[in-house]
């Protein structure tokens, strides 16, 4: 349907392809076109900076075969590479706030975009991004193809939704009946106390078999909090949420990828649509705000038919909403159960091994941790550089900067000079030899200084005397007229 030119609302369980579904149907009917520059002729607008990146690569790898040219267009990094890159664009991949900024520009034109998707689309259309998004609508013409997607696609946005699409047709991948949640997925619920939490969790990431772990937290702070904590007790750990640089997130998610870091500790912004393979974990340190996001956050794990585990973690005040969460979705886990960090139960469910405590043993410790992974410094003219070749070039004297300006700066330190002079006059040294003391260095005038009398006497010198009327100091009266005042 896609491929006949419809306008679609697809909804469809999360790691189940919906990326495909939008992607293939794309790069099909841009095949053998040509782009004009700065006018891509298909737009992908998704609500993080995480997801486009993962968006735009999965385009380019099916896209290579054909030629197509993929653009990302995110925040957090300099314009100038952007902009010179959508010289020759097929596919724009971007979020909602710089895709306006460089339409506002000039630099981006959406009057030729054909085809135009908007990933998770309930965030989309959320009232956060809603006006954004209906900015970046009217400037792309009205005769174009609209795709929505997104597991969850409540009843108000697919009617805020048709106001955009023209005759869309709404398929969704699963019956009425059937489970929201992936059925591959193990879910757990566990009650547990906030000061028991970190223990709790320390063992569950000894669990046999766990392999790269998502941990979801509902703030910025306890990501950061958490991930500090699980780094002392010995685990690769890093953390990803909206405080965070552009650079420090992408660093993080490249560690976690590549397997260097297996314990990610991240708020809602990595709940949406990132796939990375063999996640097999994913942890609600505290309670989900509603079902949508409790399903987007489990659905990090049992991707494209494989098995998870889904851990709750549920407080004593987090219970009115978990259970309208349970009651949501059907879960069956009404009074979930109190757990502690010592609970025999915990060991038996998650196949914890045997004498595990909350420090993870040195003989496990494998990983190569976040520092393994360079650190960009994103200038503002978009050039690259790690702070580990920064400190390479600090260590060996490699200077960057023009040619001959670290000689400059020597001959200019060489030049400085101190003159030793009484009453205006040249004392000891500089007397005898009034051309020395011009060219002299620093360290030779500071030695000489140190060493003759004449100029500490100078140095000596008495406090300069303050000048003014001292009516009635001294003798008991009190001043007068304007000191008075």
């Amino acid at each position: 349907m896609a491929l006949d030119g419809h306008d679609l609302i697809g909804q469809a369980r999360t790691g189940t392809g919906k990326t495909f579904a939008f992607g293939v149907p794309i790069l099909e009917q841009l095949r053998g076109g040509a782009s004009e520059p700065n006018a891509p002729r298909a737009l992908v607008v998704v609500p993080t900076r995480e997801l486009a990146i993962q968006v735009a690569d999965d385009l380019r790898v099916a896209g290579t075969q054909i030629g197509t040219s993929v653009v990302t267009l995110y925040g957090g990094r300099a314009y100038e590479p952007q902009i010179e890159a959508l010289t020759s664009v097929d596919v724009v991949v971007g979020t909602p706030g710089r895709l306006l900024d460089l339409a506002r520009q000039h630099h981006l034109r959406l009057g030729s975009v054909r085809h135009l998707v908007l990933d998770e689309a309930d965030k989309m259309l959320d009232l956060g991004f809603l006006p954004d998004v209906e900015r970046i609508l009217q400037l792309t013409p009205p005769a174009r193809q609209t795709m929505l997607f997104s597991a969850t696609m409540p009843g108000e946005v697919v009617t805020l939704a048709r106001r955009h699409l023209s005759r869309p047709m709404h398929i969704r991948a699963e019956q009425h009946d059937e489970p929201a949640h992936v059925p591959t997925t193990d879910q757990h619920v566990f009650r547990a106390h906030q000061l028991d939490k970190i223990e709790v969790l320390a063992r569950v990431l000894q669990a046999e078999g766990r392999g790269l772990t998502i941990v979801f937290s509902r703030t910025k702070r306890s990501a950061d909090q958490v991930a500090s904590a699980l780094t002392v007790r010995g685990f690769a750990a890093a953390a990803v949420h909206g405080d965070l640089g552009q650079s420090q997130r992408e660093r993080a998610m490249r560690a976690f990828r590549s397997g260097k870091v297996d314990v990610l500790v991240a708020t809602d912004v990595a709940a949406r649509g990132l796939d990375v393979d063999d996640v097999t974990h994913v942890i609600n340190y505290e309670c989900p705000e509603d079902e949508k996001a409790y399903l987007h956050r489990i659905g990090r794990t049992g991707r494209a038919g494989r098995d998870g585990v889904a851990v709750t973690f549920v407080d004593w005040s987090d219970l009115p909403r978990w259970k309208a969460i349970n009651e949501a979705l059907h879960l069956g886990f009404e009074e979930p159960v109190e757990t502690y960090s010592t609970s025999e139960h915990l060991y038996l469910a998650l196949n914890i091994r045997p004498g595990a405590t909350g420090v993870l043993p040195r003989g496990q410790r494998d990983r190569l941790g976040l520092e393994a992974e360079i650190l960009e410094d994103i200038g503002e003219t978009g050039k690259t550089r790690s702070k580990a070749a920064g400190r390479r070039s600090a260590a060996t004297g490699d200077d960057r900067r023009a040619p001959g300006a670290g000689q400059r700066d020597a001959d200019n330190r060489g030049q400085r000079t101190r003159r030793r002079t009484r009453a205006g006059h040249l004392v000891g040294d500089a007397a005898a030899d009034p051309a020395a003391a011009d060219t002299a260095p620093d360290a030779a005038g500071a030695g000489s200084a140190a060493g003759d009398p004449a100029t500490t006497q100078v140095a000596r010198r008495r406090p300069r005397r303050r000048r003014g009327p001292r009516s009635g100091r001294g003798s008991g009266q009190a001043p007068t007229g304007r000191l008075a005042d």
